[in-house]
């Protein structure tokens, strides 16, 4: 059953903005979750200013989240950002529930952005033919991970190859 009437016609292309919806989805819930837990338990001199950026990331996923839901539901794809279907189905690692070093917590935003980002980037080009709405969405939303990596990268001086 569908609210909406989808105005993606051909059933494959349909199936593959669904797919890259729902994937950007999870993957948005699950980065906002991982970045929460870790700014809860980041501890080192660079503290505060890690602690921020993490809020910065949580505040872009969750945006970016609601944004890809909505479009899903839109064309008449229901989303799915239950914790047992994310749990199943993001590409980000999981972190540890314990303290995180600052230097540590940066590698680790750093590397599950760019887990994200990669994917995001394959859905750019399932989207391009289907729905360039979508892959618009995709597109804007991958800019704006970019620059978190990009801001993390900075932090550790290796993650800019320096």
């Amino acid at each position: 059953m569908s609210v909406v009437k989808s105005p993606i016609s051909d059933e494959g292309d349909r199936r593959a903005v669904a797919e890259a919806l729902q994937g950007a989805l999870v993957d948005l819930v699950d980065l906002s979750l991982v970045a929460k837990q870790v700014h809860w338990n980041v501890v080192g001199p660079r503290f505060r200013s890690v602690h921020f950026q993490l809020d910065e990331v949580v505040e872009t996923a969750r945006e970016y989240a609601d944004t890809v839901a909505e479009r899903a539901a839109a064309l008449g794809i229901s989303p799915d950002g239950r914790a047992e279907t994310v749990a199943k189905t993001s590409g980000v690692d999981t972190v540890k529930e314990t303290w995180i070093r600052d230097s540590d917590a940066v590698r680790t935003l750093e590397s599950a952005l760019g887990k994200v980002i990669t994917r995001m980037r394959d859905r750019i080009e399932s989207t391009d033919k289907p729905d360039q709405v979508t892959q618009d969405i995709i597109i804007g939303l991958t800019a704006d991970l970019e620059k978190h990596r990009w801001m993390f990268a900075a932090e550790d001086a290796e993650g800019l190859g320096a």
